[in-house]
C-alpha cells in the first residue's frame, strides 16, 4: 500500500476513535513504521496550571506509537505497554508526536516517540516515550 493510501486508511481509523475526535487529533503523516500525529492545544485539554494535561500528551504518544507499530506489523494492533518521560510542560499551540518502529517481529514491534509542543513556530521537546505494540491474534486489519 502506498503512503497516500496508508495515510487515508489511518485517518479513517482515527475518525472511529471518539476520544481522538473529541480532542481534535489529526494524523499528518503515515508510512511503514513511521507516524506523525498532531493535537491542537485548546483550553479543554489543559490542567489546573495551564499545561496540556499529561494524559493528553500520553495519548498523543500512545496513538503515534500504535500507528508506527501497526504499519510495521501490517495488521490490527494494540499497545501492550509503554513508558513516557515528560521533559517540559506542554504550553503552546499544538502537540506533535512523531513515532517510529525500531524493531518489528512477527507479533510485536518496539517503537519510540518524541512529543513536541509548537511554540511560536518552534518545536520544543516535551516528552519521550517507548512502547511495545502487539498484533491482535486473528485480526488482519482494523475496522
Amino acid at each position: 500500500m502506498n503512503d497516500s493510501l496508508l495515510l487515508q486508511k489511518g485517518q479513517a481509523i482515527l475518525a472511529l476513535q471518539p476520544f481522538s475526535v473529541l480532542i481534535g487529533a489529526e494524523l499528518h503523516a503515515l508510512s511503514t513504521g513511521h507516524c506523525e500525529m498532531q493535537v491542537p492545544i485548546t483550553e479543554k485539554i489543559l490542567q489546573q496550571y495551564g499545561f496540556v494535561h499529561g494524559g493528553v500528551v500520553s495519548y498523543a504518544a500512545d496513538n503515534a506509537l500504535t500507528y508506527a507499530g501497526g504499519t510495521a506489523l501490517g495488521g490490527a494492533v494494540v499497545t501492550s505497554e509503554f513508558k513516557i518521560n515528560y521533559v517540559r510542560p506542554a504550553i503552546g499551540e499544538r502537540l506533535i508526536a512523531r513515532a517510529q518502529a525500531v524493531y518489528a517481529g512477527s507479533s510485536q514491534a518496539v517503537c519510540r516517540c518524541d512529543v513536541f509542543v509548537m511554540v511560536n513556530g518552534e518545536e520544543k521537546l516535551c516528552a519521550v516515550a517507548q512502547g511495545t505494540i502487539a498484533r491482535l491474534p486473528g485480526k488482519e486489519t482494523a475496522k
